[in-house]
């Protein structure tokens, strides 16, 4: 097999494909269809002509909290929080964005009359993530002062539209810092024209970190260490996908955070826990038929992802079509349906 290195995903990507804003309606999207012989070019309305009764669509129903907090030192210094994870009580883990880091046991002014006291790194000392505790409830604080954490391609300020459309219609477990974006092409008519045609559904749940758009730095894959994220699956999953092998159908992923998750389940038989699978070609996968996907970052580990599940070259063959019939990129861009190769 070959030895893939950093270089092999990267791409020249025009920036004005960056897609800045949502389509005017949730399934107004593109949808590239990868699972023939070759591209096919569609709408996002289509999607259910290429699936067929008995198959199981499995969505991340995770919540996109306003994690994205403003405040400032006691020396008046500007910084941000982006908060990553709750935990136990007033408890959080940020990401930091300062110009000089503060030393433990100081305690923060942040935008909305509350503070934010610093108690040190975590999990481990060296890592980039630190621990706060606030003055009241984390996610009462985020939604009442909080802004919607775009990701870092995306250049303007958050909006009303961008909390409206920056969320899926399902979402249900708040934690997420990053919208399980393939799933964002979903409105209710879509789902209901998948029930009225027998395709059943699940759901998963995995709480979207910042490290989703943590760039791979070192050309050998093996040296990269992979973020890690929550997860959980349901016992009505569960059965749903025991199901569905024995009725012989196909099992579709929503997007490449149920990929992590599904996989992650089939792999360590745990339905809940924290996963830092990095999936690159060469893995097998156990759970995952087709994938929904939007396109993803040059040299990312969503790339490898994909580039695992459908096919190296036939990825990167799909995403030279998308370029050159300029479809919208990342996050609030278009669709494409990847089905699993045999050997993978």
């Amino acid at each position: 097999m070959r030895n893939f290195t950093l270089g092999d995903f990267d791409f020249a990507l025009p920036p004005d494909l960056i897609a800045q804003h949502p389509a005017a309606e949730r399934a107004g999207s593109r949808l590239l269809d990868g699972t023939g012989a070759g591209p096919v070019d569609r709408q996002f309305r289509d999607l259910p002509a290429l699936l067929r009764a008995g198959d199981l669509m499995v969505f991340n129903d995770t919540q996109v909290v306003k994690a994205r907090l403003f405040g400032e030192k006691p020396t008046g210094g500007k910084l941000e929080l982006l908060i990553e994870r709750v935990l136990q009580d007033r408890d959080v883990v940020a990401h930091m964005k300062v110009s000089k880091k503060p030393p433990v046991g100081t305690t923060l002014q942040m935008v909305g009359g509350f503070s934010a006291t610093l108690t040190g790194r975590w999990p481990q000392e060296d890592g980039p993530l630190f621990r706060f505790t606030l003055s009241d409830d984390p996610y009462a604080l985020m939604e009442r002062h909080g802004h919607v954490p775009l990701p870092p391609y995306i250049t303007h300020a958050d909006s009303a539209e961008d909390e409206r459309r920056y969320q899926t219609v399902f979402a249900k477990n708040p934690g997420a810092v990053a919208a399980p974006t393939a799933a964002l092409h979903f409105d209710q008519p879509m789902l209901q024209a998948l029930d009225a045609m027998g395709v059943q559904r699940a759901t998963v749940t995995l709480h979207v970190g910042a490290g989703t758009f943590q760039p791979v730095k070192t050309e050998n894959l093996a040296e990269h260490r992979m973020h890690s994220e929550r997860y959980a699956v349901p016992q009505a999953t569960q059965r749903a996908l025991a199901e569905v092998r024995e009725r012989d159908g196909r099992i579709v992923a929503v997007g490449t955070t149920t990929v992590r998750t599904l996989e992650s389940y089939a792999l360590s038989g745990e339905a809940e826990g924290d996963t830092s699978i990095f999936i690159t070609p060469g893995f097998r996968f156990r759970s995952t038929d087709l994938l929904l996907t939007n396109f993803h970052l040059p040299k990312s580990t969503l790339m490898m992802m994909v580039s695992a599940l459908a096919g190296y070259d036939r990825v990167m063959a799909l995403y030279r079509h998308a370029i050159a019939q300029r479809y919208r990129f990342f996050s609030y861009g278009d669709a494409m349906l990847l089905a699993r190769t045999p050997d993978a």
